[in-house]
């Protein structure tokens, strides 16, 4: 069993915000999921967009949600590029959450048996210096009823 990189600590850079994304951003301040959703067919989208990806509108809703989901898909770097290098190994995986919505991010806190589809996860947010939160996943213990 070997153990992932626990927080993929690399140099993120500086995200711009832009308009449409701002009520995301702010939300991750306190740890929070916001995700936007089409009034019109009850599709949650990630990431933000000015206009739905269901319809074109642009009367999207933020909702919040818990995060939590399971792994759709991964796959094990063992050798990172760019910033990465010497972060080795990682998961990058494809998050389906609950809510609907399929997010690309990495698993940490896990090791490689972790590592399987179908495998429950929940956010974890990784500190940003500006006081914003970067949305990662670790295994969730917690496993609800569904």
């Amino acid at each position: 069993m070997a153990k992932l990189n626990d927080t993929v600590d690399v140099s993120r850079g500086s995200f711009r915000e832009l308009p449409f994304s701002h009520p995301f951003w702010e939300a991750s301040r306190e740890k929070r999921l916001l995700l936007q959703q089409c009034p019109r067919t009850g599709q949650f989208q990630f990431f933000p967009r000015p206009v739905s990806i269901a319809t074109g509108r642009t009367d999207l809703e933020w909702r919040e949600v818990d995060g939590r989901g399971e792994i759709y898909s991964y796959t094990l770097t063992h050798l990172g590029p760019g910033p990465f290098k010497g972060q080795d190994p990682y998961a990058v995986i494809i998050a389906r959450l609950d809510a609907g919505v399929d997010i690309v991010s990495n698993l940490v806190h896990a090791s490689t048996e972790d590592l399987c589809i179908g495998r429950r996860i929940r956010p974890y947010w990784m500190p940003l210096d500006d006081g914003r939160h970067l949305l990662l996943f670790e295994p969730d213990s917690e496993v609800p009823g569904k």
